[in-house]
């Protein structure tokens, strides 16, 4: 690491804009999770509902040594003793670049200097043969970030996605034409992962290191014209921009909020709505009211399939499969059982009966 000034200066470097943008955003997000209310231990139905945090939790930051995740280690050094929790850091070497144990091990020493404790470094392997390479080192990471939380307790993971990492999401869900759930983007706490970053520009991250006299490491995977995410930022949005004006990142951020407010609202009355149409059958089978699904708007029975669906079966279905099975209420003419991944649906006298599809 390379400071400017005095041995202090690491410590206490001159609050500039964007040192204390990300320090809040920091503490914003810390107190946010540690005031959420708790989940009903019995209730079992339903999209799981993060836990709040404990007094003197352990967070761990995602560092990779790049400017983004580095400003993230730097501002939660300083945010969470104050708040009250602990904080270190995890770095995942992927293995696919050489030298990346060298970066990797950087890292650990940048995030030691910080003050955080513990750090630690996870080796992985990227198996690529099954999907793409970002996806499969996405896998990777993530499972990595699964077994440290397990070995350490920890209670969230802090990411370092911003503003733009979450403009690059929302048009890359349009381009998959995969529903609301893609544009939504990334949220901010999904329980495990913690992401106080979504409210600032890239400039931000990058600014505040070079106030703080943190040197990060620049990924050339980040300049790849290879993976798609790279032609979004170097070639889509600086078009959009361009010929849309300015604002682009932070319009498609607003609309990934909205969004999600949208979906979590569906969400509630779809559950709400479907606790009053379901039954159990003596033989396991699940049951759903048709008539009480046919008054329902399109969009809300077809939150109910797939609702019901999922906590019972553990079966998330495409928008095919839930358009068949809604057709079934809608547009009935005798059809006979559907065979779908996991889950057999038929109807029989005015109910959808789900069961297991062996």
């Amino acid at each position: 690491m390379h400071l400017n000034g005095s041995p202090d200066a690491e410590r206490r470097p001159r609050l500039t804009p964007p040192i204390a943008d990300a320090r809040r955003a920091v503490r914003t997000a810390i107190a946010a999770a540690a005031a959420l209310e708790a989940p009903d231990a019995h209730d079992d139905h339903g999209p799981a509902r993060p836990h709040p945090l404990a007094q003197d939790a352990l967070l761990l930051v995602g560092l990779s040594g790049g400017a983004d995740s580095l400003a993230l280690a730097a501002a939660t050094a300083f945010e969470a003793p104050r708040a009250g929790f602990r904080a270190g850091a995890v770095i995942v070497d992927h293995g696919l670049q050489d030298g990346s144990a060298a970066v990797a091990a950087r890292a650990a020493e940048q995030a030691t200097a910080l003050g955080l404790d513990p750090v630690i470094v996870e080796r992985v392997t990227v198996d690529a043969r099954s999907s793409g390479p970002e996806a499969a080192a996405r896998q990777a990471r993530h499972a990595a970030f699964d077994r440290v939380r397990a070995a350490t307790g920890a209670q969230r993971i802090l990411l370092a996605h911003t503003m733009d990492d979450q403009a690059e999401t929302v048009l890359l869900g349009l381009a998959r034409g995969s529903g609301p759930t893609s544009l939504q983007g990334m949220a901010e706490d999904t329980g495990t992962l913690l992401r106080p970053f979504l409210g600032l520009r890239r400039a931000t991250t990058r600014a505040f290191c070079a106030d703080s006299g943190i040197t990060p490491w620049d990924d050339p995977h980040n300049d790849d014209p290879a993976f798609a995410r790279v032609r979004v930022r170097t070639a889509v949005l600086p078009v959009l921009e361009r010929e849309l004006g300015p604002g682009i990142a932070e319009a498609l951020a607003r609309t990934a909020e909205q969004l999600r407010e949208d979906d979590e609202a569906l969400d509630g009355l779809a559950l709400d709505w479907a606790l009053e149409l379901v039954t159990q059958t003596d033989d396991g089978a699940v049951a759903l009211d048709v008539r009480g699904l046919a008054a329902d708007p399109a969009a809300l029975r077809q939150r109910i399939i797939r609702l019901v669906v999922s906590a019972e079966f553990g079966v998330s279905l495409s928008r095919a499969h839930t358009l068949a099975v809604a057709e079934l209420i809608t547009d009935w003419h005798g059809q006979g059982p559907l065979s779908l991944p996991g889950v057999r649906v038929v109807r029989q006298n005015g109910l959808l009966m789900f069961s297991p599809n062996s």
